[in-house]
């Protein structure tokens, strides 16, 4: 099984057809965004001193599901939201550089880290010849990550604000949170 992702590859040009690849379409908004953009005066410090750990699934639209204006939250994703070193790396910045002190927690259902497992990594060593370094974390139940991304969040001495720490499934397919007791 081939995991590296192809090329993409651009459309051949003639009448209705667009040469432009997704990157140049996205720096051609961004020239638009800019050229009406207006600086909004904000400090790094969210307003809310939330920070949310989530998927980088893009069907999740966190600031409409959660009701957050820009300035409001830290957002932090990654493959599953799962509590990873980096993200703990995030959220003590977060807390102790910015000002940060409740963490919510959210992953959904559908995620593609629940037909993953660690044969991953092997299949990625046996194309490149190298091991990733780092886990794919996959989870086979959601209730159980969620709550052990809490206690990994509950449990770190590098985060001085661990009380306020909740977790979610976000439904994919209703939009709803469905909060996660800490304990099974």
């Amino acid at each position: 099984m081939s995991i590296s992702a192809s090329q993409p590859q651009k459309p051949s040009s003639g009448p209705g057809t667009d040469s432009r690849t997704v990157t140049d379409r996205l720096v051609e908004a961004n020239a638009k965004y800019a050229a009406a953009f207006t600086d909004p005066g904000m400090d790094a410090r969210p307003v809310l001193k939330v920070a949310v750990v989530a998927c980088m699934d893009a069907r999740l639209d966190l600031h409409a599901a959660l009701g957050l204006k820009l300035g409001d939250c830290h957002t932090i994703r990654n493959a599953g939201g799962v509590v990873t070193d980096d993200i703990i790396r995030s959220l003590t910045i977060s807390q102790r550089a910015l000002g940060t002190r409740s963490v919510v927690l959210i992953h959904h259902t559908g995620c593609g880290l629940l037909n993953l497992t660690e044969d991953f990594r092997h299949d990625i060593e046996a194309e490149v010849g190298q091991r990733p370094a780092w886990a794919v974390e996959a989870f086979k139940d959601l209730d159980q990550d969620v709550r052990q991304s809490m206690q990994r969040v509950r449990t770190s001495p590098f985060l001085p604000h661990r009380d306020d720490v909740r977790g979610f499934v976000f439904d994919v397919t209703t939009g709803l949170l469905r909060e996660i007791d800490p304990r099974p």
